[in-house]
């Protein structure tokens, strides 16, 4: 019987090559109000040959002051098919997250913790089924920017990105993989405005998979796009905007 159990069982690893592109907006309209919004295309198969996922997120933020904000959204997500998977699967995603920046005289550091709620739909061989499998996630993410050039954060300044977000599982439906993943990137921003950054760089990404035994081992190219609007009266500099 206890050879049976997957903390027992003998580890497998799936090794993959992905690219991600993402495009990142907050809105600011008001001193307290605002809008989140940012779009992922994920790509794999010697990182380009095949789609592997779609996310689009939306959220409405609300200001405690400039570098602290809550935010709650929805996202969906497309999982394109995988492995001998032939057909797609839809998840729909509830979140709400808590956001702060602190500024240091040679560096930025911005943090977050974010809640979701995910209704993935069940697929049964390869058929769609009407029922959805669910399961709560936390993900706290940290992301460190230091200056390359002179220009640092300024238009046309070239910083270093050290970001690591960790995500944990939980609820009566998780039962083996309660550590979902660990996402470790390093790159660079290039600071095209006060209020846009472009980064590109490289991710590494290590996920236990729900059998409990399979792990994803996966190098990820990854170009993101940062944007900040802020459609007050009389704007102020917005903070560095966020991975």
């Amino acid at each position: 019987m206890l050879l049976g159990l997957p903390a027992l069982a003998q580890k497998q690893y799936v090794r993959e090559q992905q690219t991600w592109v993402g495009v990142f907006n907050q809105t600011r309209f008001s001193q307290r109000w605002g809008s989140w919004t940012d779009l992922h295309l994920r790509l794999h198969d010697r990182y380009v040959q095949d789609l592997f996922q779609g996310v689009a997120r939306v959220g409405l933020t609300y200001y405690l002051t400039d570098d602290v904000r809550l935010t709650g959204g929805y996202a969906y997500v497309h999982h394109f098919p995988d492995g001998a998977r032939t057909v797609s699967q839809a998840e729909h995603r509830p979140w709400q997250q808590v956001q702060w920046f602190a500024k240091f005289p040679k560096a930025r550091l911005m943090q977050w913790v974010r809640l979701e709620e995910r209704f993935r739909r069940t697929i049964q061989g390869n058929e769609r089924t009407d029922d959805f499998n669910f399961n709560y996630r936390t993900r706290y993410n940290a992301a460190l920017f230091l200056p390359l050039t002179k220009k640092g954060f300024n238009p046309g300044g070239l910083q270093a990105v050290l970001n690591n977000e960790v995500m944990m599982n939980f609820g009566k439906e998780i039962r083996y993989n309660y550590f979902d993943q660990n996402r470790l990137f390093a790159g660079v921003v290039y600071q095209l405005n006060p209020h846009a950054q472009l980064q590109a760089g490289y991710m590494h990404l290590f996920q236990q998979l729900p059998a409990g035994s399979t792990y994803r081992n996966q190098h990820t190219l990854r170009v993101f796009y940062f944007h900040n609007f802020d459609l007050r009266p009389t704007p102020v500099a917005a903070p560095t905007p966020a991975p």
